[in-house]
This record gives structure tokens, sequence and C-alpha cells, in this order.
């Protein structure tokens, strides 16, 4: 019996490293950010934001960031290339930043990066005077961006294809000539908590904003915090020119890395997760709702940032995953374990991942011998009982979250082989090691 809970510590979160890094190249000074993801896609942002002029040093630990608050410096004649690889979060964040800054930019992709669309956004950018140039395909990736600077005023967005294109944007506008208002098209309703991280580092980096709510025929000044979604004429975005401030800065832990342990804590603890913020707003911190709604016990520590989850009588559940998308693969994986079918709804951009997710989750869960449905916007799990002793072949897809929820299905006895396991280094790179540990502490 073992003695005492074991307890796993989580990588930085990928989505705040993302935002803070870029902040801190915007910044007038010197900046030291500690706890950044060490990552596949957190090293295409910084080799992106160096190759705009940006100086990023390694110091202890931390990164020290040499800001260029004129914005990204492109070239004058040839371009400064941009590499995104597989990194969506990269390509969308950093379009409207290196627009917002001089010069010319061509940016390209690995992978399915070049069917990844691309186009609303380069629309939205284009209205605020730089000149996008396709190389292959309209809307797509590779393209050239030419770029005096982002005049201000009012730029309109559609986040059909993706909520990052808002981030991006915003991220942007302080560098404008002229305030900017940002509004949103479409019919598509975004959850909020991306858009929550992109202005909690705005504020940790001293820019000026403000979030404005339809009252009627106005709008009104809201709280940002009490926000939950972002919808269409019904939320706006008001942002004065100004300078990111450098600072020193901590990453915080990411929920999503966590969601694996969480969940294996369900089916195999108790497992205690350290480096969590109770208070986060990151939208994966859902995943405690839907844990407690199928049955599992979950304790929060404040104090230590921790989390304890200890198994219960697993059930199914009906959860629209709207605000917390990356978090689908776990809970479809951990699914299998409960009595009773789980839908997953309100995620249908996950078709646009690193594979089309959906897919991928449902034909890799099959092989166990659970069914799995597909829908438009979802999912639905079937469980059955799970094949204790077998090996099990599955495919990654090239795409992290894959392999990682897939790995729970070894504390079921199943002993699962992986085609690429190394495809995990785009968000984590020491997973395998620390699922290891947890793992062989659970026995």
């Amino acid at each position: 019996m073992m003695s005492a809970t074991p307890t796993v510590t989580i990588p930085a979160s990928k989505s705040v490293s993302h935002r803070a890094l870029i902040a801190a190249g915007l910044a007038a000074g010197r900046s030291k950010v500690a706890n950044v993801l060490d990552s596949d896609d957190l090293g295409v942002t910084r080799a992106c934001l160096e190759a705009g002029g940006v100086g990023i040093a390694e110091e202890g630990g931390l990164l020290v960031v040499d800001g260029v608050p004129a914005g990204l410096q492109g070239g004058a004649e040839c371009p400064v290339i941009m590499n995104v690889r597989e990194s969506g979060t990269s390509c969308r964040l950093l379009t409207a930043v290196a627009a917002a800054g001089r010069g010319l930019f061509e940016f390209r992709g690995e992978g399915r990066m070049h069917e990844r669309p691309i186009g609303e956004l380069a629309r939205a950018v284009h209205s605020q005077g730089p000149d996008v140039a396709w190389l292959e395909k309209t809307g797509y990736p590779p393209f050239r961006l030419h770029t005096e600077g982002l005049r201000g005023g009012l730029v309109t967005i559609s986040l059909e294809e993706s909520s990052q294109y808002l981030s991006g944007l915003l991220l942007a506008a302080p560098l404008a000539a002229k305030a900017t208002t940002i509004e949103l098209t479409g019919d598509k309703v975004v959850s909020w908590p991306y858009v929550g991280l992109t202005l909690q580092i705005l504020a940790d980096f001293g820019i000026d904003f403000a979030v404005e709510v339809r009252s009627g025929e106005t709008f009104e000044v809201a709280d940002w915090r009490a926000i939950t979604a972002v919808r269409p004429g019904e939320v706006r975005f008001r942002l004065n020119p100004g300078s990111y401030h450098s600072r020193d800065y901590r990453v915080e832990g990411d929920w999503s890395s966590a969601s694996y342990f969480l969940a294996a804590g369900a089916v195999a603890g108790p497992l205690t997760v350290v480096g969590l913020r109770a208070d986060s707003v990151q939208g994966d911190r859902q995943l405690l709702n839907i844990l407690d709604a199928m049955g599992a016990k979950v304790s929060v520590d404040e104090a230590n940032q921790a989390v304890t989850v200890a198994p219960g009588r697993l059930a199914g559940v009906t959860v629209d995953m709207n605000r917390c998308p990356d978090i689908v693969p776990t809970v479809a994986v951990l699914a299998s374990f409960a009595q009773g079918p789980t839908t997953v709804s309100g995620v249908p951009h996950l078709r646009l991942k690193e594979s089309d997710r959906l897919a991928a989750m449902a034909g890799e869960i099959a092989k166990t011998g659970c069914r799995v449905e597909v829908h438009d916007d979802g999912l639905t799990v079937h469980p059955a009982p799970l094949p204790r002793g077998r090996t099990i072949a599955f495919t990654t897809y090239g795409d992290h979250r894959v392999p990682m929820s897939l790995a729970l299905f070894e504390l079921a006895g199943i002993t699962p082989e992986f085609d690429n396991k190394a495809c995990v280094a785009k968000s984590f790179p020491g997973f395998w090691q620390a699922f290891e540990a947890v793992r062989e502490a659970l026995k």
C-alpha cells in the first residue's frame, strides 16, 4: 500500500507562455520571464520573435527578453522568414503581431500547417493597411506580409475559423497609430478563456484596454473577468496606442497538460498535481467540474497550488466543451472507463487541429472495443469492458494530444504502442518520463 499520495508537477501553460513571450518581446526595455514552457511550439514563437529583432537569452532558467517596442522588423527587399512549422498558435498570433511592425515577412509552415486557414485574419490585417500575398493557395500559408504598421480605428473579424484571430489582433492593437476598436462578425459564439488569457497578459504588461458589452442600442464597459462568451454584435474591444511595459513575469502551470494526470487520478489514484492556479482563467480548468460530475473525488489546495483526484464510481456525462477544446481527447478516453455513454459537443473546430482530432480519437478509442460516434460538433463514447492484457498499436497522427490522452489506457492494463511518441514534444517534452513515474507510483 502506498504510504503517501503520489505527486506530479505540471509544466507551464503553453497558451500563457506564447502570450507572455510576445508581450515581453514588444515591451520597452528588458523583461525576465520565468517558467516558459520548453516545447517545440514555444521554440517556434521564440525563433520568430528573434527573426523580427527581439533579443532573447537564457539566464539561470529564465528567458531574458529585450523587446522591440516599435514592433517586429521585417526585411526591406528580402523577407524575414517566419517558419511557424506546425504551431497554429504561433502562426495566428504572430501574423497579427508582425503586421503591427515594419517591413516584409514571409510565413511558412510544415505538416498540416499549409492546410490550416488564415484568410479571415489576413483580410482583417489588410483592412488596417498591410498587404498580404498568397504564395500557393489563397487563404492558407505560405504567404508574404508587407507592412508599414496598423492604422487603428475599426477592425472587424469573424472567429468562424479560429478564436486565436482575436487574440492576435488584441496583442497587435497597442502598436497601431490610433485607438483600435475590434468588433466581431459572423455567427460563431466563442468561449472566453483563451481571450481572457490574452487580456490578462495585456493587463499584466501595462496595456490600456476596455471590453464593452451591448446594452440596448449602446455599449457599456464591463468587467472582462465576469464575461463568459464572445458573442458577435454583443461584445467589442477598445485599445489605445501604448507601450508594453517590461517586467519580471512567471508563467502559471498548464491545465491541459495537467488533464492527463488529473484523469489518471480519477481512474487509478489518488494523485496530486502541483503547479495549478485554482483561480486561473484557463478554460481547461473546467476539467475539475467534469471530473466531479463523472463521480471522481476532487480536492483543491489553493495555498499550495495543488489538486488531488481520487477514483469514484465514474458515470458518463453530457458536456459542452466549447470553452475547453484541448481536453476533449482526455475526456474522451476517460469516458471509456465510465458506466454509460459520454457525449461531448461544441467543438467542431477540432477537425482543424494538428489532426482531425474528433475522427482521430474516435478511431483510436474504438481499437479498445468501445463504440464511438462522431457528430458534427463532437462525439459520443459508449464504453465497453477494456481488454486488459492486450497490446494495442495506436496511431498518433503526429498530434501531441492524441498519444498523451491514449496513454491513460495503460492504467487499465492495456499495453499501448505508438507510431510517433516524440510528437508530444510540441507541448510537453517530458510527458513520457512523468507518466511512467506516475504509472509506477499508482501500481
